[in-house]
């Protein structure tokens, strides 16, 4: 093993059984909250759910649970150029949709790195080589649909560098949200997309210095 692979630290995670452990309920309540989109979670090849510590405390810290104090030293690290950085990429093949947000979000706060995409190959491309914070994402896209870019995400998160999904969407389908949600979306709006809500969101993201905001 070279130096380089040596220097890497592999990135401590939770089974949905530990993570129920650390909050002291059983194991089938901690894999609830996970399905509702409560606490963050991905899934293994396996099926299996995994959950990173910074969730964890996110999630003790909104319910006020007490969090151990050896659970806050496994997040004690550097961050990550992701976690610093203000990467959004918004997904929606209305084009002038897609560039109204970008000049709203801009305007609001020039300090964010947009970037766009317009079909959902072009998204999952985008989304591998700039691993963005956020991904704010419509469904109905030409190509790969937006749930199956949930689902992409949520499997493989060393791939996409695990950003935060905003989903937009004109879709009525209360299923279709249900699944987003167990995929670990955290953020479903409707359209007619209600923008000051959606710039809120995003500054809330940035000032928590994480690459999650779990609803």
């Amino acid at each position: 093993m070279s130096r380089e692979e040596s220097d890497i630290e592999k990135p401590v995670v939770f089974s949905a059984m530990e993570a129920a452990k650390i909050c002291g309920v059983v194991n089938q309540t901690a894999i609830n909250w996970i399905r509702k989109g409560s606490l963050k979670a991905f899934t293994t090849p396996g099926g299996q759910y995994r959950v990173y510590p910074e969730d964890l405390i996110d999630f003790m810290k909104r319910n006020k649970m007490n969090v151990p104090a050896g659970l806050i030293e496994k997040t004690k690290h550097k961050p990550k150029l992701q976690e610093m950085s203000k990467t959004v990429l918004v997904v929606d093949d209305d084009k002038a949709f897609n560039d109204i947000i970008c000049s709203y979000l801009k305007g609001k706060d020039e300090s964010l790195d947009l970037h766009q995409a317009y079909d959902g190959f072009d998204a999952g491309s985008k989304m591998a080589s700039l691993k963005p914070r956020v991904v704010v994402l419509d469904l109905d896209l030409p190509g790969v649909d937006g749930v199956k870019i949930c689902r992409n995400i949520n499997g493989s998160p060393d791939s996409f560098g695990r950003p935060s999904v905003i989903v937009v969407t004109a879709l009525e389908d209360e299923y279709v949200e249900q699944s987003c949600m167990e995929l670990g979306v955290f953020r479903y709006y409707h359209k007619p997309l209600n923008l000051p809500l959606l710039s809120k969101t995003l500054a809330e993201l940035f000032a928590e210095g994480k690459s999650s905001v779990p609803s």
